[in-house]
């Protein structure tokens, strides 16, 4: 009772200016380090930081975030099962933060064709040979830092590497482990902080892949801007255009998650986030998790 009564005094009364509360609770969360993987292990101040009133919907109510995986390793998994039930190889298991290491996200969701939502696409082996989709890499004939990508559902492969994808409830399927993979790569709240490893030169994500021939018309990278949150004791927001270009591009934002319309006119909230529209297109699902205010809310920002 003390804990629920602290926190609803904390969400609920702070006079306007007084970030001394939230701050703390901000600071708190994205400083944090648990015993898992630098993972925040603070559960209460991490939803604390994201309750929003939705004074808007019925006075009183609160709406939070689900936590991010126990395991980082799950963070952004998608189990992609559109056939594989009808072959008895089981499900293919796609693993984003082995990807993300390695090609930029507007690759595979513009150049490539992927959905943004799992099982939005219908890969099919016929497809993968065809070059499409997965089998835009796993030909067995594309190289990728010296190394030939092995080929998936290709018949010269007699099976041997199906369950490297098909690899859901399979102990020992998998190539790569998490924890081993990302030993090096720098840590944040939540694993892996993935921009400080694309700034350090830690992993360089490719772009574009020679062969597919997707021609990108140049876009001048917009001018990072400040959005002022609703509540006046959160910090707002300092969105990078030029940090989200390098992975997205422009067109795998524009116009489908976010309109492309005036400034202040598309009226995004945290809510709207946790449903997975506009930012939570990306944050709480393979981006860093909507729990981590002070990503997004940084300390001095007002």
């Amino acid at each position: 009772m003390f804990i629920r009564s602290k926190f609803t005094e904390l969400i609920t009364e702070p006079a306007s200016g007084d970030y001394e509360g939230a701050e703390a609770c901000m600071h708190t969360c994205s400083t944090q380090r648990g015993t898992i993987g630098n993972e925040c292990r603070l559960p209460f101040l991490m939803l604390l930081c994201v309750l929003v009133p939705l004074t808007s919907q019925a006075p009183g109510q609160t709406y939070a975030p689900p936590p991010p995986p126990e395991q980082p390793s799950d963070y952004g998994k998608v189990v992609i099962e559109n056939y594989s039930s009808n072959t008895g190889l089981g499900p293919v298991v796609f693993d984003h933060w082995l990807h993300r290491s390695k090609f930029t996200c507007r690759l595979c969701h513009v150049d490539l064709g992927f959905a943004m939502q799992a099982n939005g696409t219908g890969i099919a082996a016929s497809s993968i040979r065809e070059g499409r989709y997965c089998g835009a890499c796993h030909d067995g004939k594309r190289l990728f830092e010296g190394k030939t990508i092995f080929g998936s559902c290709s018949a010269e492969s007699n099976g041997k590497e199906c369950n490297r994808c098909h690899s859901l409830g399979k102990r020992g399927a998998r190539k790569y482990h998490y924890w081993a993979f990302t030993s090096k790569f720098p840590k944040g709240v939540y694993s892996v902080d993935w921009e400080a490893a694309e700034s350090e030169g830690r992993i360089k994500p490719v772009d574009s892949l020679e062969g597919i021939p997707v021609k990108r018309v140049p876009i001048p990278t917009a001018d990072d801007f400040s959005i002022k949150a609703d509540l006046p004791w959160v910090h707002p927001i300092l969105f990078s255009h030029e940090k989200h270009a390098r992975w997205n591009g422009c067109e795998l934002c524009h116009r489908e998650i976010f309109p492309a319309a005036p400034k202040k006119t598309v009226q995004n909230s945290m809510f709207l986030h946790i449903e997975g529209r506009y930012c939570g297109a990306c944050h709480g699902k393979v981006a860093f998790p909507l729990n981590n205010c002070s990503q997004c809310h940084p300390r001095g920002s007002i």
